[in-house]
């Protein structure tokens, strides 16, 4: 992907859409207005409460002949349910597991990369990408039925970008459908996969956009050309930032770089804030985050912890200007590992109604955390936080990999 190594493109729409909320009925609507393609790949596919909603759509576009691919990750949702399986291969809905957990689960490490991204594109016109997964705001898997909504953001796009957005789909589909036809022995079929995976590495034609409007380009991650592509297009912002740093992380255990450039940032004048998570969801994730604070709050970024609900949003507003939505948090798991992808926008007005959604959010639901109070912590959750970090060390020394 050529954007990958430029600058945002022009000839974009851009609607930022908060939560399940706004997503779903917009997501459904494309859906049912499909004629040729639908494409939908998520970590998470739950159809309790509003994600039933999505499969249905999804089954009523290929029960009228429209081409339906779906990609779940293997360990975010495991399986479908076997009611949903049957009902999709009666309608027609092609699907995949991403990378289905073996018998020794996350013990093996090859099981560590895993599908995060969360993109959805409709007959080549409309993309959707963001943290949101096919699950229910007021649902979690894990810990039930919650209060408040789940504080999470998407995209929808048309323009340039939605093109490539197709053609990343399109070539993990074709690898997918190739892996399983060599395991499965059904060489003359993967044979076949394998030369349409090769053509899918071409560039699609961007579809032209009429009238222009903001610049946008879409940013992924995996394992293979794009490993550090995200993390770049972060640094790379924050590092010309003059005025204001706002990001939005659910999981935040940046790396040394990306810590740097942040201290940096704040000690040349801008102001850097940040809306993490307050409220306890995974051991690992809750307490590996909270050693790195120190130096950020000794530079002065001013930390706001989120906890009426689950935060999982991942996004960032820079100068009014530059914003990312997307699904890659600022952590190993998703910086070194996973497979991401991120939409960056270069435009005052979207820039604008997601910065004032943060601030309100930030002013109406954050606590700002007290430097001394953070020096004075308990001793147990220290040891706590101890715990998480050198197990998360001790997980990227095993996958090779050098980031805390």
């Amino acid at each position: 992907m050529s954007s990958q190594l430029s600058v945002p493109k022009p000839g974009h729409r851009v609607q930022l859409l908060e939560g399940g909320g706004e997503m779903f009925p917009a997501l459904v609507a494309a859906v049912d207005a499909a004629v040729r393609e639908v494409r939908l790949e998520t970590y998470i596919f739950d159809v309790t409460g509003a994600g039933a909603g999505i499969a249905q759509a999804l089954e009523r576009a290929a029960r009228r002949g429209v081409k339906v691919n779906l990609v779940v990750d293997g360990f975010g949702s495991g399986s479908l349910p076997l009611d949903w399986r049957e009902r999709f291969d009666a309608a027609g809905v092609e699907w995949l597991i991403y990378s289905p957990l073996g018998r020794f689960g996350l013990l093996w490490p090859g099981s560590w990369r895993r599908l995060h991204r969360k993109l959805c594109v409709v007959d080549g016109e409309i993309a959707f990408c963001g943290g949101i997964n096919i699950l229910d705001d007021f649902h979690d898997p894990n810990h039930g039925a919650l209060e408040s909504p789940r504080f999470d953001f998407a995209v929808k796009v048309t323009g340039p970008l939605v093109a490539e957005a197709q053609a990343a789909m399109v070539r993990l589909w074709l690898r997918m459908q190739t892996v399983q036809g060599v395991k499965e022995a059904r060489l003359a079929g993967a044979l076949g996969s394998l030369r349409a995976y090769a053509a899918a590495r071409r560039p699609t034609p961007p579809p032209a956009v009429d009238p222009p409007h903001a610049r946008a380009m879409l940013v992924v991650r995996d394992n293979l050309r794009h490993r550090a592509s995200i993390e770049r297009a972060y640094r790379r912002a924050i590092g010309h930032a003059r005025d204001e740093i706002i990001i939005a992380n659910a999981y935040f255990v940046p790396g040394g770089k990306m810590r740097r450039a942040l201290v940096s940032a704040a000690r040349r004048g801008v102001k850097v804030r940040l809306l993490l998570q307050g409220r306890y969801e995974y051991f690992m994730q809750y307490y590996a985050a909270r050693p790195i604070y120190g130096s950020l709050l000794r530079a002065g970024v001013e930390i706001n912890e989120y906890s009426p609900s689950f935060l999982h949003a991942k996004v960032a507003v820079i100068d009014g200007r530059w914003a990312t939505v997307g699904s890659s948090n600022l952590d190993p798991l998703s910086l070194l590992l996973a497979r991401e992808a991120n939409v960056v926008v270069e435009d005052v007005e979207f820039a604008t109604q997601l910065r004032d959604c943060l601030v309100k959010t930030m002013e109406q639901a954050g606590r700002v955390m007290n430097p001394e109070e953070y020096s004075h912590r308990p001793l147990r959750q220290r040891f706590m936080e101890g715990i998480a970090h050198g197990l998360m060390r001790l997980a990227l020394m095993i996958q090779g990999k050098k980031y805390l």
